[in-house]
């Protein structure tokens, strides 16, 4: 056998295995999309109707964008700036709790830009911050979409809205930054779940109680 045939097969060998190493970096360098998105994969897949391929193009996609981004922390006095205003909302709870779901969007969202997320469209907002904290976004949706329920839909109840809050709460300490602030999260939340009995303690104090009954 001559050396032409032995040097074509070792050519073509060498091409495919390095076709293979390629490949195999490549799905190497691909993030885990699954276990980088958390919960926000399973709900990217429901919105695609069970389509896996097509949420995982667009995670993908995001994890791409987010690439562009340039992110900082907040300063420390920004940081206590939102941490004021944060509490405002749940005092304001108390007596309106539609309003204080409304301000506590918008406080997300000022403090989303201040981190360097887009600041032009909410949906691609909220895209990006997925990137980062995949199983508390959604509480971000639900806060944004509350002022729009249509009005066939029925109202959100005073508990629903408690929970959306709760919710946010913690994608609120991590955007502002959860080292510093876990333990007010925590606080928060337990906050959250006392009885009415403790309504003016908790009021006092800054955590979110219950709505206040009106009685005639």
């Amino acid at each position: 056998m001559s050396s032409g045939p032995i040097v074509a097969v070792l050519v073509i060998a060498l091409v495919v295995a390095a076709g293979f190493g390629v490949f195999a970096l490549r799905r190497r360098q691909q993030p885990d999309l699954r276990r980088w998105f958390g919960s926000e994969y399973g709900r990217t897949v429901e919105r695609h109707g069970g389509d896996t391929a097509a949420a995982e193009r667009e995670l993908a996609q995001r994890v791409e964008r987010h690439r562009e981004l340039t992110l900082t922390p907040l300063g420390d006095a920004e940081r206590e700036r939102a941490e004021r205003a944060w509490a405002a909302v749940q005092a304001r709870f108390v007596d309106s709790p539609a309003q204080a779901l409304a301000e506590a969007g918008a406080l997300l969202g000022r403090v989303a830009r201040e981190r360097g997320y887009p600041d032009s469209d909410v949906d691609a907002q909220i895209d990006a911050i997925s990137v980062d904290h995949g199983e508390e976004v959604e509480s971000y949706r639900v806060l944004r979409a509350a002022p729009g329920r249509g009005a066939s839909a029925p109202a959100a109840s005073t508990e629903e809205q408690r929970v959306a809050l709760v919710r946010a709460r913690a994608l609120f300490a991590a955007l502002i930054g959860a080292d510093r602030t876990a333990g007010a999260a925590g606080n928060s939340r337990s906050a959250l779940s006392k009885p009415r009995a403790q309504v003016t303690a908790a009021h006092r104090t800054g955590h979110v109680p219950a709505q206040r009954e009106h009685h005639a």
